[in-house]
């Protein structure tokens, strides 16, 4: 591993910030444009400024056809691995911009054109990435809505975007159990006030649905009548600053974010990424295994490695249970796979079924590199289990929805820095990431605070929400004036390395003391017998609010709970000392997820605090808040 002064990153990131135009204009070399940029950053435009304005591009063009053209057309661009339909599909360039093409001259056939919304309501099949890409060739805004989304939620969606067509598939399949999609997706579009001109619907032969008459249509007939005839749809030149995609985080007012990617701030930061930030080069076997209902599926599995020339892998399967816990180490082995990027929870996952990494020696790992984690707080226990498994560098990085790339990791393309266990290192180009108190005041290193981005923002992130500026500038520029409020806590330390401990509402106030729910996890996690956990403050009479801690034992533990509870107990008392207050460990079967892996900690509160919840839209078993309320029964 490089040690700090021979990495470049230094040198980078100052000039990414003394010099930001000419940093991205660089940059944007490696795209390809119909019309080159009149402005690298106008300040006049948007809400803070757009990046590449006047510049005109096609997205699709850059994933697909300049590679075709370019000497890549037999290397594969796809590979389908799902264990859950026991198929591996592979796609090259050329089949995948065969198959792009068609499906874009279908949509056009249904009245598609530049601006237009399409929603896709996809699972995890290789026709979810056509696709985006054939909205992306003629200039149509997707919008992914996560397969086995609640109808509610599909129906808000639809309203916001106003659709003309929606992609979608006959069900999604789990383990042990099929989803039904087409009845959500009914009863979504009766909900919605506006409604789709048609519905395309994939027929997956695990579970095929009835069609509405005068609204559905069946996917393969379509393809195949397309292919048959030869149709083909052109790419659709673009403003740089029109939008690609909307990609919806949930609203706190009920309705939800429509967080806006642009097209030429996006192609030039994710193309940027893939080398400097992942270190992985063209024509190389990349995996991120996340789902293309997130937006780390949107940059990563699909547009990152494409714009790259690499070749992308997409699992439909778990990291456990399919069929077992070496699921991961099985499709880089047979993929050849030299970077992963998961989120810390599939790893914890894991750890608790094969604490001893038996799995992993069971595979061939040579070509493997590089672990990437993201999507949530990397706890340094599980950190270190993987380093010590894998004998890779294991790096953190931290990013959100609404920025669409890396905010800080640790760059290995640019020569890596020395890992920090619990940091996801520092401030990617372009982001100049600051801790300030609640008069915007930058503290000093070591000082928790609320962790802000100064503006502008680099390219590639949000210029706004769809159809809202005033609420993007009340949700995320209006607290801190001159930043982007990223929501989440934490510090710098003397090295300004960027320490996340927690959503600034995760920060616990504890008669009068702030305390981390993040640095409680990391003492918890650092039990032996402890394979995941989730601290988060309860109601208490007395200091307003009181730390309870939920413990998952690792697989094979036979010692009474209770017991391993007073161990947790002590060590915060040791570690943190008297003032955490903490006196509430209690143990349970698993921690309620949504299906990315993030733990629901807002709505266990809820629970524990006994206040009114819903059921949330994104929650992978319902049964696990069930088992969260008998376990609080007594203890709270």
């Amino acid at each position: 591993m490089n040690v700090q002064g021979e990495s470049l990153y230094h040198k980078v990131h100052a000039r990414s910030l003394a010099d930001p135009e000419g940093f991205w204009s660089e940059a944007a070399k490696e795209i390809d444009w119909v019309e080159s940029p009149k402005k690298i950053f106008d300040p006049s435009q948007g809400t803070y400024g757009r990046w590449f304005a006047g510049g005109v591009v096609n997205t699709c063009y850059n994933a697909l056809d300049r590679h075709v053209e370019r000497g890549r057309a037999d290397q594969l661009a796809l590979i389908h691995d799902s264990p859950l339909t026991n198929s591996v599909t592979k796609l090259t360039y050329a089949e995948l911009l065969n198959e792009v093409q068609a499906l874009a001259a279908i949509m056009h056939d249904f009245g598609v054109a530049k601006g237009d919304r399409v929603i896709l309501y996809m699972p995890m099949v290789p026709e979810a990435v056509v696709a985006m890409l054939a909205c992306a060739r003629i200039g149509a805004v997707h919008s992914v809505v996560f397969g086995g989304f609640a109808a509610k939620e599909l129906a808000t969606r639809i309203d916001d975007a106003q659709p003309k067509l929606i992609l979608s598939a006959s069900c999604g399949i789990e383990p042990g159990r099929i989803v039904q999609y087409k009845p959500l997706l009914d009863e979504a579009i009766r909900l919605a006030g506006s409604k789709p001109k048609a519905c395309i619907v994939l027929q997956r032969p695990q579970l095929t649905c009835d069609l509405t008459a005068g609204r559905d249509y069946d996917w393969a007939s379509l393809r195949r009548k397309a292919l048959n005839d030869g149709k083909k749809a052109p790419c659709v030149p673009v403003a740089a600053t029109d939008p690609l995609y909307i990609l919806y985080t949930s609203g706190t007012t009920g309705i939800p974010k429509g967080v806006v990617r642009d097209n030429g701030g996006h192609l030039v930061a994710v193309k940027w990424s893939m080398f400097n930030l992942y270190g992985v080069k063209p024509g190389e076997v990349w995996w991120c295994g996340s789902d293309i209902g997130w937006v780390v599926g949107h940059s990563y599995i699909v547009y990152g490695p494409l714009f790259h020339g690499a070749t992308t892998i997409m699992y439909e399967g778990k990291p456990v249970g399919t069929p077992d816990a070496g699921a991961f180490w099985r499709v880089i082995s047979e993929h050849k796979a030299v970077a992963f990027f998961t989120a810390p929870t599939a790893f914890r996952a894991i750890r608790k079924e094969d604490p001893e990494g038996k799995f992993i020696r069971q595979y061939d790992l040579t070509k493997f590199r590089t672990l990437f984690l993201a999507g949530e707080r990397a706890d340094p226990p599980t950190v270190e289990w993987a380093e010590q498994q894998l004998k890779v560098p294991v790096i953190d990085h931290w990013w959100q929805t609404e920025t669409g790339w890396c905010i800080a990791g640790n760059p290995v393309g640019l020569g890596m820095l020395p890992v920090k266990h619990g940091s996801p290192t520092v401030p990617m180009p372009g982001y100049q990431v600051d801790v300030v108190d609640e008069a915007a005041k930058p503290v000093g290193p070591n000082t928790m605070g609320s962790i802000v981005i100064r503006l502008p923002m680099p390219p590639g992130c949000l210029p706004t929400l769809w159809n809202q500026d005033e609420r993007f500038k009340e949700a995320y520029l209006s607290e801190f004036p001159g930043y982007y409020k990223t929501s989440d806590a934490g510090y710098k330390d003397d090295d300004g390395y960027v320490f996340v401990m927690g959503r600034t509402d995760d920060i616990i106030n504890v008669a009068g003391h702030r305390l981390s729910t993040g640095g409680m996890e990391e003492i918890l996690a650092s039990h032996p017998d402890v394979a995941e956990c989730a601290v988060l403050g309860v109601k208490d009479a007395i200091k307003g609010e009181v730390p309870c801690g939920f413990l998952v034992l690792k697989a094979g533990v036979k010692r009474a709970p209770a017991e391993i509870e007073k161990e947790i107990i002590a060590l915060v008392r040791d570690k943190l000392g008297p003032v955490a207050a903490f006196k509430l460990a209690i143990t349970v079967g698993r921690l309620p997820k949504t299906r990315s892996g993030k733990i629901l900690r807002g709505t266990i509160k809820k629970i524990a605090d006994g206040e009114s919840w819903t059921m949330p839209a994104t929650i992978e078993d319902p049964k696990a808040l069930e088992e969260i309320g008998e376990a609080l029964k007594g203890r709270v």
